[in-house]
């Protein structure tokens, strides 16, 4: 189980990284993103950055490797938004849970 404080933190960022990359983030590698969760380490050194990414599985990787070059510049957001000692290493990670339901669906 997360402490509250975790869960805040995780909270945050996924707040700061969503609009970051809505607003922010000038890549055109990076379209058709929405960050689905954040999941932060007890010590709140690691984030994990769920993300969905619309289109096909090049698309994907290659929106993928410009978020994860991106990533200095939205930990250097998160660290103005969240007061912490150490600001969390991110990770971008591709979140299947959209894509598996839409599929789902269509079987149904």
């Amino acid at each position: 189980m997360s402490s509250r404080r975790v869960l805040k933190a995780a909270e945050a960022i996924r707040e700061v990284v969503g609009m970051a990359i809505l607003a922010d983030l000038r890549d055109p590698r990076i379209a058709g993103v929405t960050v689905t969760k954040v999941e932060v380490s007890p010590d709140m050194r690691q984030a994990k950055v769920y993300v969905s990414i619309m289109g096909d599985d090049a698309a994907q990787n290659i929106c993928l490797h410009g978020l994860q070059s991106s990533a200095g510049y939205l930990q250097q957001k998160i660290a103005k938004r969240i007061d912490t000692r150490y600001t969390p290493r991110i990770t971008f990670v591709l979140d299947m849970g959209v894509k598996n339901s839409i599929a789902i669906a269509r079987l149904l």
